[in-house]
């Protein structure tokens, strides 16, 4: 595939945009916010917030929140790319948000709920409060977007609600839309603001933690959740060369497999992730070798970093692996596209960030991560994710020929 990337744009706990997330990153700041700040009954778990000072229009309404995030960073894509109007319109929509479930906003839950208690035994529904129930903004994600950018937007709209890989599929789907000629352009990547229904759901799994999280550490203990956006304008790079668009790295590859093992754990062998990274190389067609470094899931969850450190430590063993959520905290359905926006930031910048939190090496996986900051010394990049119900995703990117 030849797709370039001409636009990129990220908010997330770390900055505003790739370059001062990357700084943030390799700085260590942290922004972890208690629990109390996204729900009066919010278990005591914090999270990383973008902060009322970086997302001042905010309702506190997942939905219209998750969507303002992701206007926020399409637009500031479509200006960096300098993308004419009638292109914008034909373009494609392709984004990522675990909010494309109504049950991730707890308003269409009580609602729901509401439904249930008040149908009779046929189970026919007796009142509806059109107003409550809702859900126009998550149901029809990526046409809202569309249309909001351009009122007689006329390309493909695909809202893709993979979990976690989401943001991660939503860039490989268009970079497929586009490599096998279905577009010329697209407008991908993924958001999601944390609401109270994710954020209990994770403590309730057990799986979040009550301190900072230490992605692939020995003593880690669970995960941040985080909220953000990331976005990228996607050309074909014929069309981008005859209009001299700015090109600032490639998408060279995506594999997407799943593990068919469990509805939240990764397969013990990490099947799935083997057989993404390699699909991923083999239509970048590079080898392992040509890899600079690793943008890894790194949740700091017990089972899905020893996986998939065990499964990076066997395919690319001397490559370094950076994981980047120490900084970020995970953002669920924005994850993937903003690890790889932060992965072309990396490759741009030439340096990798240490992984914060990071202190004890684990044995049972083998390695350990960046430790300190690293030159990058290849053109290539890989970014990795793995969702709930065994989806596994990984991109390849490189810089501009």
């Amino acid at each position: 595939m030849d797709v370039v990337v001409t636009g990129m744009a990220c908010l997330c706990a770390a900055g505003t945009n790739p370059h001062a997330a990357l700084r943030g990153l390799e700085n260590a700041r942290k922004h972890l916010t208690s629990s109390q700040h996204l729900d009066k009954q919010a278990l005591p778990y914090p999270f990383f917030s973008i902060g009322e000072a970086l997302f001042p229009g905010r309702r506190r309404h997942s939905a219209w929140d998750t969507y303002c995030l992701a206007h926020e960073v399409v637009t500031q894509a479509l200006s960096m790319a300098q993308l004419p109007l009638w292109a914008q319109r034909e373009a494609s929509v392709v984004f990522g948000t675990t909010a494309g479930s109504a049950l991730h906003f707890l308003a269409s839950y009580r609602a729901n709920r509401t439904l249930t208690a008040n149908a009779d035994t046929s189970g026919t529904v007796k009142e509806c409060n059109d107003a409550t129930a809702g859900g126009d903004i998550e149901d029809y994600f990526s046409s809202n977007l569309a249309l909001q950018l351009v009122p007689d937007a006329c390309g493909q709209r695909l809202t893709i609600t993979d979990a976690c890989t989401s943001g991660a599929d939503a860039v490989g789907i268009a970079a497929d839309l586009i490599a096998t000629g279905q577009c010329f352009c697209a407008i991908c990547g993924g958001a999601d603001a944390l609401s109270l229904v994710p954020h209990t759901g994770f403590a309730r799994l057990m799986i979040s933690s009550d301190t900072p999280c230490r992605p692939f550490d020995r003593n880690r203990n669970g995960l941040n959740l985080g909220e953000g956006a990331a976005a990228l304008v996607l050309e074909d790079a014929a069309f981008a060369k005859r209009r001299n668009a700015p090109v600032l790295g490639r998408i060279l590859g995506f594999g997407s497999a799943s593990d068919a093992y469990h509805i939240t754990a990764p397969h013990p062998e990490g099947r799935g992730l083997r057989d993404a990274i390699a699909l991923a190389l083999a239509q970048a067609a590079i080898s392992q070798e040509d890899i600079a470094f690793v943008n890894a899931h790194g949740t700091a969850t017990r089972e899905n970093d020893r996986v998939e450190g065990q499964v990076l430590h066997a395919l690319l063993p001397h490559t370094p692996v950076w994981g980047s959520k120490g900084g970020t905290g995970h953002t669920l359905g924005a994850a993937g596209a903003l690890e790889a926006v932060l992965a072309l930031a990396a490759l741009h910048s030439g340096f990798v960030p240490a992984t914060q939190g990071f202190v004890t090496p684990d044995p049972e996986i083998g390695f350990a991560p960046t430790r300190e900051v690293q030159p990058v010394t290849r053109p290539y990049a890989l970014s990795t994710s793995l969702g709930f119900g065994g989806g596994n995703a990984a991109l390849v990117l490189g810089l501009a020929r």
